[in-house]
């Protein structure tokens, strides 16, 4: 079967910066609970989910108002500022460039539905030219009203936004939260990013259809116009 459009994860997906958000979420951690967290704690309440639900988990407490603000851009500035010093890591993934380059010129419908909050968006939108190939307005992220993930919300957003119907469309992930939210959706083609010795995991998740190291292998004939 092949599908008419394509909605991306950000982080992790088309920017590898998983070490930098680590970094930042470890000082946040010590800061406000003054442990750090483990790799299990990364997995289920870390990657993939909304700035407001990992601090509520960290504090033990939901937060709300000027206080949950507070701390979110407290940990951005940092993230930001470790993105800035480390250009060698603040590029678009492997593959990235060209696949955004093809969908482009195929016209292929996509977008972006990300966790990261208003801010951060502004910023990767700034400094890695996300304009070339996104319409900033289509692209989903966290409002502070949408439901995370692994909530459908924000993938049915994404189609509705590129105007598909969630199973005319593929997602490429590489949290287990993503792939929850995505097969929650309905998706019709979800593809899991990571190492080749994390595919048999990747693969395990509900929905999952294929998985890749990175963009260079995305299987471009599921596409409709590829």
């Amino acid at each position: 079967m092949k599908y008419k459009g394509i909605i991306f994860d950000f982080n992790g997906v088309l920017l590898w910066d998983a070490p930098l958000h680590i970094q930042a979420w470890q000082a946040m951690a010590l800061r406000l609970r003054g442990a750090e967290l483990n790799d299990d704690e990364f997995s289920i309440h870390v990657h993939g989910r909304t700035n407001a639900h990992i601090l509520g988990y960290l504090m033990g407490r939901m937060l709300h108002g000027k206080e949950l603000l507070d701390l979110i851009q407290v940990k951005e500035s940092m993230y930001r500022d470790l993105c800035l010093k480390n250009p060698d890591r603040f590029v678009l993934s492997p593959g990235a460039q060209a696949l955004l380059d093809f969908l482009a010129e195929k016209d292929i419908p996509r977008t972006i539905a990300t966790a990261s909050e208003r801010t951060n968006l502004d910023f990767f939108v700034h400094h890695l030219g996300l304009a070339t190939w996104f319409d900033r307005q289509r692209i989903v992220y966290d409002d502070g009203f949408l439901p995370g993930k692994p909530a459908p919300d924000m993938y049915v957003k994404a189609a509705a936004n590129i105007q598909l119907p969630p199973h005319e469309c593929i997602i490429v992930e590489d949290a287990i939260s993503g792939f929850k939210s995505a097969h929650a959706a309905n998706i019709g083609y979800i593809v899991g990013l990571g190492p080749r010795a994390t595919h048999g995991r990747l693969l395990a998740c509900e929905g999952v259809s294929a998985a890749i190291e990175s963009f260079e292998q995305f299987p471009r004939q599921r596409l409709l116009n590829a």
